[in-house]
């Protein structure tokens, strides 16, 4: 038996059922699960001072593409709408291989574990000259993040009337075959996990209807979830319309992406029947305010979405389109935005942060995570409020108005990854030092 505290903390945000909120607390965190939330608690264990500092759950990270934090700032790519910025970037991708996939992945979830992030997808459909989905599965593990990846896909490629170059796109059949194998390799579905693959064809203008069809078939034989883009911007609608004869909502329907084990990425264009076809199949989806904002996508209406009953969780989506991977960075432009579309009073900042919680963590289906309470995984994050930037707050839960955007402490199944603002379990400089490397040899 293992087994720590966390003592003294100034005030607890448990994102439990009732939205608890308590003062002058700690948590005995046991084997990995939270044992009990109260005061004066004891443990032979190492004890942490919380003294000064905010207690949230660990921040929930549902759409990534971690292997784009290589291809920040690109020239070309920093002015571009999606489908340009794509063109510019395809060309640049193809020339990945194992080791740019499982560096810039370590790169990505360092970059969210100090904004708080505990738990985090990634949806990568490409796989360049050897590169495969275990390059970022082992990149999580040596960090010691909680992670959720994707076996992504594109498989028509510009000759046949798709968007991607043909060489990055894979024959059908031999997509569906390493979905086979990535998910029985390493898909642990107990509680507690911490690997769960999902299967994620890209998006509906990079693969076929009848590899959606097959993958979704696929995912409830394997008991896994799906996963794709959907309605990202103007251009995603008139593609869908063009080719499908639908909207995107009804394409997603179809072809079997709706239920509560699919979770659909942006959603920025979604209308109010699809909103409505959302709720009522408990479909998911991941709100990426910086991202749709950085390529002028629009504003998701996430307002009614989360008033129509959708789960919404938070994706920081690819550094190349985002440029920053800190979610709490994500939470407070997805209470910005709501605001500026609907209002002073659209959302709160708590509200923001239950869906960068306990909301991601129930589009994931990880009831066991996103929030704080006795039998839940100890995921935990501790923010210091007597730092500048909660110099003068007059409520400190209010922490996406006046709050540190950095995490001071950080625990995932119970173990510290980042102490004092720092990454623990790897040599961040160095991975540092090999990312700007890799970068460079891109760039010549």
């Amino acid at each position: 038996m293992t087994e720590s505290l966390l003592k003294n903390a100034d005030l607890i945000l448990t994102m439990n059922d009732s939205r608890q909120e308590v003062s002058g607390a700690d948590i005995l965190i046991r084997d990995g699960q939270i044992a009990q939330i109260g005061q004066g608690l004891q443990t032979h264990g190492e004890v942490h001072d919380a003294s000064g500092c905010l207690v949230t759950p660990g921040l929930v990270n549902t759409h990534h593409h971690l292997y784009q934090t290589l291809t920040r700032a690109v020239p070309g790519g920093q002015d571009a709408l999606l489908f340009g910025w794509l063109q510019t970037l395809y060309p640049i991708w193809a020339r990945f291989g194992p080791d740019e996939m499982f560096t810039s992945a370590q790169i990505g979830l360092a970059e969210l574990a100090l904004s708080g992030c505990t738990l985090s997808s990634d949806h990568l459909y490409l796989y360049p000259n050897g590169a495969r989905l275990e390059d970022t599965i082992a990149a999580a593990s040596e960090l010691g993040m909680r992670f959720h990846p994707t076996r992504g896909a594109m498989s028509i490629g510009e000759s046949d009337g798709g968007l991607p170059p043909d060489s990055l796109v894979e024959q059908e059949s031999i997509i569906l075959n390493d979905m086979i194998r990535v998910v029985d390799a390493f898909h642990d579905p107990s509680e507690g996990s911490m690997c769960r693959v999902g299967l994620a064809p890209c998006s509906p203008f990079s693969v076929s209807r009848e590899l959606m069809r097959d993958a979704a078939l696929l995912a409830r034989d394997k008991g896994v979830m799906l996963h794709t883009h959907l309605a990202e911007n103007d251009e995603d609608i008139a593609y869908s319309e063009a080719q499908f004869g639908c909207r995107p909502g009804q394409y997603a329907e179809d072809l079997g992406w709706t239920g509560p084990d699919v979770w659909h990425a942006h959603c920025v264009k979604l209308d109010g029947a699809e909103i409505d076809l959302f709720a009522r199949t408990k479909t998911g989806v991941a709100h990426c305010p910086c991202s749709n904002c950085r390529l002028g996508s629009g504003i998701a209406p996430v307002r009614a979405m989360r008033d129509a009953g959708v789960k919404v969780g938070l994706g920081a989506d690819g550094s190349a389109s985002n440029d920053n991977g800190n979610l709490m960075l994500e939470a407070r432009q997805a209470m910005l935005l709501q605001r500026v579309a609907n209002g002073a009073d659209a959302m709160s900042a708590r509200e923001a942060l239950e869906i960068a919680t306990r909301g991601g963590a129930d589009v994931l289906g990880r009831s066991d995570c996103g929030r704080l309470m006795p039998g839940k995984r100890a995921d935990i994050a501790v923010w210091d409020t007597r730092s500048i930037e909660s110099a003068g707050s007059w409520d400190p839960a209010a922490l996406l108005l006046a709050g540190p955007m950095t995490v001071k402490h950080l625990f995932v199944e119970g173990r510290q990854i980042v102490r004092d603002g720092h990454i623990t379990t790897v040599d961040l400089p160095r991975v540092i030092e090999r990312q700007n490397s890799l970068a460079r040899a891109l760039q010549a």
